[in-house]
């Protein structure tokens, strides 16, 4: 018998988190501006909602100029402002900087391993301990949680979705790094 995901059952009413969980959660992302996104999305949800931040993603996305590494990196104090006065996106100090650091520590990896999704697959796998380490390591703003649910959502690590949830099927038949471990 297939039914989806307890979270996507308990929640019916909630069609935010229903697309996202159908065409998003635990699919592998190749574009590196893509993944960047993803954890500028996951470093701004510590402390709130996931739903919160996925009605706020099209905002992100514009504010933070399609999440291109390049222009992210080369933000400077005007950028800044403009971010922090936004309403459309979550105006924490913190996270914006984190986002403009971690995209200039990004263009650093790339010189180095081709990619933010070649750095990636060239630490895959570890456990997720290791991961938060390296995270920790490499990245502003991360702590266990951010670096879990990167790493699930972005299909490195199983568990975005039940193996009797129709989506599980379409998740794995895309090859996510879990599948080759």
């Amino acid at each position: 018998m297939t039914t989806y995901c307890q979270y996507v059952l308990e929640h019916p009413e909630d069609e935010f988190n229903k697309n996202y969980h159908d065409t998003e959660y635990g699919f592998p992302i190749d574009d590196d501006n893509q993944l960047f996104g993803r954890l500028i999305l996951e470093i701004n949800q510590a402390g709130l909602s996931w739903l919160t931040i996925l009605k706020k993603a099209d905002n992100f996305q514009r504010a933070y100029d399609g999440f291109e590494i390049e222009k992210i990196a080369d933000y400077r104090e005007p950028d800044r402002g403009r971010l922090l006065s936004d309403a459309g996106i979550i105006r924490n100090k913190l996270k914006v900087n984190a986002a403009i650091e971690n995209a200039r520590r990004i263009l650093e990896l790339k010189a180095k391993y081709g990619s933010f999704r070649g750095w990636l697959d060239a630490h895959y796998p570890q456990e997720l301990e290791d991961w938060v380490k390296l995270f920790r390591k490499n990245f502003k703003f991360v702590g266990g949680e951010i670096v879990r649910e990167f790493l699930t959502s972005t299909g490195y690590i199983k568990g975005a979705h039940e193996v009797n949830c129709p989506i599980f099927l379409e998740v794995k038949s895309q090859n996510p790094p879990w599948t080759r471990a």
